[in-house]
């Protein structure tokens, strides 16, 4: 029996793919439930919007129990990804927050101006992205929620400065200080010598180039840094770099966006699906639902590596900017 959803139903369901933030999935997938008309071609629908509803209420509430308890500052992941920006005292990491974001952090010259953690999104391009700014690394003192904060993030930007210490002693002091934690940066490619060390995806972000008295000192410290790091000088300050900082922080995310249409429909740019990298076409049907994945008979695609509306097979591997039309 066909479900025959009205399309009030398919308005909520596209709000519910828009949404950043538990909260605002939630409510989507109720006025889903809510609308969907009560019969037998809407049972497994129901189900699994029933079971959406359950995790997402799941992932809301702190855990509970003898052992397991929620960290002080559990900030919840909005957007494509969570960043967490880390760093010395004083490299410039809540102006960096301020220029990207919609966030106030408060910003001084003094050193530890920031002790406790604060979010802002970030926009690139279409998509949001979750930063975080984060008290300074220190070696005198590391509040003992820090380290599950940085394990939460999906990646890390390690500021860094000219105006302090030589740039690899502090990178060098970053990552004597996350090691006792079982933490490590991780660059381009992965150190034999930590090996039993785990983290995150690390870039490292020169900032206020702009109070450089020496550029020639700027292009050095990124030559160096570059063999174990992605890299980029910018200015929270003055801006500079900015448009490049934001392309690097969703490319470290090993991300790709993702376009569907229905046959003859035009394309919503706006609402990517923004999937891992190396997501097939048969994982992309799955994001869409479970049914739709195996009644979905072939996909054409529209990208940089195939001719236009090109026939692919299930385990074609999706790329960036890719639009995808399902046919049944």
């Amino acid at each position: 029996m066909p479900a025959n959803l009205p399309p009030q139903y398919f308005e909520a369901e596209k709000r519910y793919r828009e949404a950043r933030t538990t909260r605002d999935k939630l409510k989507c997938l109720e006025e889903m439930l809510t609308i969907m008309p009560k019969h037998k071609g809407t049972d497994k629908l129901r189900a699994d919007l029933r079971r959406r509803i359950s995790k997402l209420k799941d992932m809301g509430q702190a855990r509970k129990g003898p052992g397991r308890r929620t960290p002080v500052y559990l900030l919840e992941k909005e957007g494509a990804g969570q960043i967490a920006l880390i760093g010395p005292p004083n490299t410039g990491k809540s102006s960096l927050i301020a220029a990207l974001t919609n966030a106030q952090p408060l910003i001084a010259d003094y050193p530890f101006s920031t002790r406790i953690p604060l979010a802002g999104m970030m926009t690139y391009e279409n998509v949001q992205i979750q930063l975080i700014d984060t008290p300074p690394l220190s070696s005198d003192f590391l509040e003992p929620w820090y380290p599950d904060l940085l394990r939460r993030a999906d990646a890390w930007v390690l500021v860094v400065s000219l105006a302090d210490d030589e740039v690899l002693d502090q990178i060098e002091q970053a990552e004597a200080i996350l090691a006792p934690f079982k933490l490590g940066l991780q660059g381009k490619a992965a150190d034999s010598h930590n090996a039993e060390l785990r983290g995150r995806p690390t870039m490292v972000v020169l900032n206020k180039v702009d109070q450089a008295l020496d550029q020639e000192e700027v292009a050095l410290a990124q030559e160096i840094i570059q063999e174990r790091f992605v890299i980029l000088a910018v200015s929270a300050r003055a801006r500079q770099g900015l448009p490049e900082l934001k392309a690097a922080i969703f490319n470290i995310l090993n991300l790709v966006r993702v376009y569907t249409r229905a046959p003859g429909r035009a394309v919503n740019f706006e609402a990517p699906f923004v999937l891992p990298v190396n997501t097939t076409v048969q994982e992309l049907a799955s994001r869409i639902h479970k049914e739709f994945a195996q009644k979905f008979k072939y996909a054409r695609v529209w990208g940089r590596e195939t001719f236009e509306g090109q026939r692919v097979q299930r385990d074609y591997v999706l790329n960036d900017g890719d639009i995808v039309e399902l046919h049944l």
